[in-house]
């Protein structure tokens, strides 16, 4: 006794039981063919980090003029009531977290092409982070700097979101639930594509 399979209805596209007839049979390569078809579809231009084929590719920016660029990110980072008062009694034990977030910030934003696979290396002359006190937390804003041949958009927030992971390294065995979000980028200028600036 041959085994019921499943096999789709062309008409109404709903599965049923029963035997593989010649309809199912026939309509088996066609079906593989579109799925194929639908994996080789192409990507579009705009997503310069992939070729043609949807594979992973670092962007060649040889041709491209090298230009002053500047970006800059922002984040910020919630904090408990009694976490707060402890970080501005200066009563952390591992020491002011404000001061070494600001400088991990620097140093990440000199090592985001170590930690972003496709980014490019840049000589930066200008980092810096600002750390904001509010009424829950911080706000964090980094500027990033070069003359290159492409924007350093995720310098800045490679140094925010460093920075806030920071402050949260220094301060978790006092609060565990402090919030990171809103990470950003608010501004930028220079390169192909002009500026930007968030609404």
């Amino acid at each position: 006794m041959k085994d019921n399979v499943v096999q789709p209805s062309l008409a109404s596209g709903e599965l049923r039981l029963g035997k593989p007839g010649r309809r199912a049979k026939a309509a088996a390569p066609k079906l593989a063919r579109r799925a194929g078809q639908r994996r080789r579809a192409k990507v579009p231009a705009a997503l310069s980090h992939l070729d043609a084929e949807g594979r992973v590719r670092m962007v060649d920016v040889s041709a491209k003029p090298v230009t002053e660029r500047e970006a800059t990110a922002r984040g910020r980072i919630r904090i408990s009531a009694a976490a707060l008062d402890r970080i501005r009694a200066g009563r952390i034990a591992k020491g002011d977290p404000l001061q070494a977030a600001r400088l991990a910030g620097i140093m990440a934003a000199k090592r985001t092409a170590d930690l972003i696979p496709l980014c490019h290396p840049l000589p930066l002359s200008h980092v810096d982070v600002h750390i904001t006190a509010l009424a829950n937390g911080y706000q964090i804003e980094a500027t990033a700097r070069t003359s290159a041949q492409t924007g350093v958009e995720m310098e800045a927030l490679t140094a925010v979101s460093v920075a806030a992971l920071t402050i949260y390294d220094m301060v978790k065995a006092v609060d565990k639930g402090m919030v990171i979000g809103e990470i950003r980028l608010i501004s930028k200028r220079g390169g192909r594509s002009g500026a930007y600036l968030a609404k």
